[in-house]
């Protein structure tokens, strides 16, 4: 029985999951231009000719690895952003949610890492190099403002909104690192140290 539609566009998605997961781990490991398109194929578990049917290289996959990475980052600040609840409570419930996650995904730290690399070199795909440009700051902005509005109640400390929201991002990407490149994890990560630095009650 020959397959519908949506069942062919989920295996494609997941295909292109796969391949995704795939080059991840490679480009952590390896670096953009040490690896290779075929070490990409081995990764994932397919052959170099069928890899070419989702992506014409690996800068391609690069670029749409770091959008995903940047627009599901948006999606959650605006989703924090649109909580029906204090802007204290909106950051405690945000820390707490990254914190779990990097204790909890490794495709979350190896993200991370991705995303820093990238940010600090030039030498990437040029359309790598604008949507970092464009859409980086945007989680940062999202912050900024919860940041403010909770001066304004009382529940967020005071000082510069826009470098409380720097040291939330920068915090949580730190933490995020560390996990990643050190295998020693007897510390149990407590998201309430960090909310201490912005909580006026934690």
């Amino acid at each position: 029985m020959a397959r519908s539609k949506e069942q062919n566009d989920r295996m494609r998605e997941s295909r292109k999951e796969k391949i995704r997961n795939a080059a991840l781990l490679q480009f952590v490991k390896q670096g953009l231009f040490a690896t290779r398109i075929q070490d990409i194929a081995a990764q994932a578990g397919i052959a170099q000719g069928l890899l070419y049917h989702y992506y014409s290289s690996k800068d391609e996959i690069f670029v749409d690895l770091i959008n995903e990475a940047l627009d599901k980052t948006i999606a959650a600040s605006y989703s924090v952003r649109d909580m029906e609840t204090g802007p204290g409570e909106k950051i405690r419930f945000a820390l707490e949610r990254l914190v779990d996650t990097i204790e909890n995904s490794q495709t979350f730290l190896d993200t991370c890492r991705l995303i820093t690399q990238a940010i600090n070199s030039t030498a990437i795909p040029i359309d790598a190099q604008d949507l970092i440009q464009e859409k980086r700051n945007i989680p940062y902005q999202v912050i900024e403002a919860i940041m403010a509005a909770g001066q304004k109640e009382g529940t967020i400390v005071a000082g510069d909104p826009k470098m409380l929201s720097i040291l939330f991002w920068t915090s949580i990407n730190g933490l995020a690192i560390y996990y990643s490149t050190n295998n020693n994890r007897d510390v149990e990560l407590d998201y309430r140290i960090i909310a201490s630095m912005f909580l006026t009650e934690n």
